[in-house]
């Protein structure tokens, strides 16, 4: 099959996926909160990004290699952690891990992943970078940062803007509990996915199994309250300095919108910011990323790191967020469309999507490097 003819781009992907992923699970990976008002201002705000192209620039040879954190990746975006990944299909962390390593892009595994990182971390070379939500337990984070880091991984992500679990009403209508509990409803979802079904039946029912291993609740949970909620905190200023103490690694804090924050964090010593909303899943009034780019770029200055991440739907907004100053770019549901319509293929596939419309839109205003966009506003 070739998809670079029949599914040019991530909007495809998504269509298929959304046929092969039963709705509970659809409902988890691509709602918003509230009346979704953040995610669609995060697209507006894209979008009102506009460019002049260039004539006469002459042929070009773009290079899309990124140096950040003192790692040199192949482009400058990679995999942003997603939530229960192995719920939007059978493996995925895997796939997406063993995705990542080929492509010489960084994964970030998420903390309430369904697999451990003991499992992923083998097939991620040195792409690993690992989110935590903050354990309110001391002893349950010493022991989990030392088998995140025994596994492999490398640079630690901090999310900050999860202090209390969202309503995510989209996702509470899908029927979904963690884990996952069939009823009538979910069965009748799953019997028209056999493919997602039968992945499931080879590895096992979607359950956050790194965070089971410190907690002994039995029973099912809603989906906006799992395992995790049981054991985690909302974390301060104090926990962040306990957590730097503690890592060795790089240190990075996501989930950051105002400059004065970002100003806060450089003086504790983290390595990057990476400024994000949590694609609209977690405060329906919150500003879009992007708008909150700018100012934190003016106030950091040129050099230290930033990430961004927050309605990425392609190369073009890569190149927009860029453009208001991040360093680096990083796609979580998109990478999960192209799992869900194609396996490890379809990962691959968002890859290839990204890197030609990168080149395509760099062309267009003849630039050599993604980071000389800066100079076209």
């Amino acid at each position: 099959m070739d998809l670079d003819t029949l599914f040019p781009a991530i909007s495809d992907l998504r269509k298929r996926a959304r046929a092969r992923i039963p709705h509970f699970a659809w409902e988890f990976l691509d709602s918003a909160t509230g009346i979704e008002a953040t995610m669609q201002r995060n697209r507006t705000a894209l979008d009102n990004v506009l460019f002049n192209p260039a004539v006469l620039t002459g042929e070009t040879k773009p290079v899309l290699t990124t140096k950040i954190l003192g790692q040199e990746y192949a482009a400058p975006f990679g995999i942003a952690p997603v939530g229960m990944s192995g719920l939007m299909w059978p493996d995925a962390e895997r796939l997406l891990a063993l995705t990542a390593a080929q492509e010489n892009i960084p994964y970030c595994m998420s903390n309430v992943a369904t697999r451990t990182p003991e499992y992923v971390g083998p097939h991620v070379g040195d792409m690993g970078w690992y989110q935590l939500y903050a354990p309110r337990d001391p002893e349950i984070r010493h022991d989990m940062l030392r088998r995140i880091k025994s596994a492999g991984f490398h640079t630690l992500v901090l999310t900050v803007d999860v202090p209390v679990a969202s309503r995510r009403e989209r996702q509470r209508r899908g029927g979904l509990t963690h884990p996952p509990r069939l009823t009538p409803r979910i069965i009748a979802q799953i019997a028209r996915c056999p493919a997602w079904a039968l992945g499931t039946l080879r590895h096992g029912t979607p359950r956050m199994r790194f965070l089971e291993s410190y907690s002994d609740h039995k029973g099912p949970l809603p989906s906006t309250e799992h395992v995790g909620y049981l054991m985690r905190t909302a974390p301060d200023w104090d926990y962040l300095r306990a957590l730097r103490d503690e890592w060795p690694g790089n240190l990075i804090v996501k989930g950051v919108l105002l400059p004065e924050d970002a100003t806060a964090l450089i003086k504790e010593g983290v390595d990057a910011i990476w400024v994000s909303n949590h694609a609209g899943r977690q405060f329906d009034a919150a500003p879009a990323a992007l708008d909150a780019l700018q100012p934190i770029r003016a106030i950091v200055g040129a050099d230290f790191p930033l990430i961004f991440d927050s309605g990425i739907a392609g190369g073009l907004d890569i190149l927009r967020a860029i453009s208001k100053g991040a360093d680096f770019v990083m796609l979580g549901r998109a990478f999960h469309y192209g799992i869900g319509a194609f396996g490890k293929k379809g990962a691959e596939h968002v890859v290839r999507i990204l890197r030609k419309d990168l080149i395509a839109n760099m062309g267009q205003m003849g630039l050599v490097n993604p980071m000389q966009i800066r100079t076209q506003l």
